[in-house]
């Protein structure tokens, strides 16, 4: 079978953090901090993200996302290897049920980018992956369970999958008859946005399910031109198109970044969803912003834009059955 663009494109990604050093021309100061942080969580940057980056500018909010720092060997009390509490709600077949009418398929632990703050870092996706029996456990499961509405693929990134097998998955998921809507979480349209071609938006719109597309973007400069055409594709083909953003500290905790990213993504054609605290998982302890702080960026925010362009501020608690919006304290 040919080789898609988007493959070769992530083949050639860069993933030694002295080919990344060199290509941004920064210090090569950073490279034995990088090394070794890349050993615990390896690097991978495909070069549709690393043009988007400044040259030069080791504070770069792009760069910050996915250079490994020496922060990330440091063990910080409250960080921890399953912050989301995935293990407690993972089921036979990669299966992630934690609320009601909805469960998630990891459907692969391969991602397009490695991003640093990734609160499944250590997760065993050896061990747990949908794909490695050919989605029949993962199939089973959501059929035995008439109260699942909506499939969530995730990962990893399912869209580093073929479009070969994610057309298999779908036939499978498009006869169990209580489900509605497929949702897939992916940032690869934008970190390689050659992702959403002809082949993807057949599978994704060529069964009876709803398609959704939650989208990842943390700074207003990830969404370039080649992003914009993407996902005026996706929302052509009758995709509804969300965007969840991490908060960031150094990446997007400020009103002006916010409200730039917010704004780009709705005249792209994408609804901003949530804005989530980072999830604290051991290794990204150096993104953390405390939750009053979050809070009066939000009021901040709010007072600028329209509610339609707001994100719902929300943390991710292991145990709740929902989302749990992070709300001002009672005066």
């Amino acid at each position: 079978m040919a080789t898609a663009d988007w493959q070769r494109e992530w083949q050639a990604s860069i993933t030694d953090p002295a080919a990344l050093i060199r290509a941004l021309d920064l210090d090569p100061g950073w490279l034995t901090a990088a090394r070794e942080a890349a050993e615990l969580f390896p690097l991978r940057v495909p070069a549709a993200f690393l043009k988007r980056i400044r040259r030069g500018d080791p504070n770069d909010p792009l760069l910050r996302q996915v250079l490994p720092l020496g922060a990330e060997t440091e063990q910080t009390p409250g960080f921890v290897t399953d912050p989301v509490g995935d293990g407690q709600s993972l089921h036979p077949g990669g299966v992630i049920h934690k609320y009601h009418g909805r469960a998630l398929l990891i459907a692969t632990g391969a991602c397009a980018i490695n991003c640093r703050y990734c609160f499944r870092r250590h997760f065993p996706y050896a061990e747990a992956n949908a794909s490695t029996a050919q989605w029949q456990p993962a199939l089973d499961y959501l059929r035995a369970d008439s109260s699942i509405e909506e499939v969530i693929l995730s990962g990893g990134d399912p869209l580093s999958l073929s479009d070969r097998r994610l057309a298999q998955l779908t036939e499978g998921l498009s006869v169990i008859p209580h489900l509605k809507r497929l949702r897939v979480h992916s940032r690869l349209p934008v970190v390689l946005p050659s992702r959403v071609d002809t082949a993807l938006l057949e599978w994704l719109t060529g069964h009876r399910l709803q398609p959704v597309m939650v989208i990842h973007a943390n700074h207003p400069n990830e969404l370039d031109a080649e992003v914009a055409e993407a996902m005026r594709r996706l929302a052509g083909a009758g995709v509804r198109l969300f965007n969840q953003t991490v908060l960031l500290r150094g990446v997007n905790d400020s009103v002006k970044t916010l409200k730039a990213l917010n704004e780009r993504l709705f005249e792209i054609g994408v609804q901003p969803y949530y804005l989530h605290l980072l999830d604290r998982v051991q290794g990204a302890a150096h993104f953390d912003v405390e939750e009053p702080e979050a809070v009066e960026l939000m009021q901040r925010l709010a007072s600028s834009q329209p509610g339609y362009l707001l994100p719902r501020l929300v943390r991710e608690i292991a145990g709740e059955p929902y989302k749990v919006p992070v709300e001002a304290a009672a005066k």
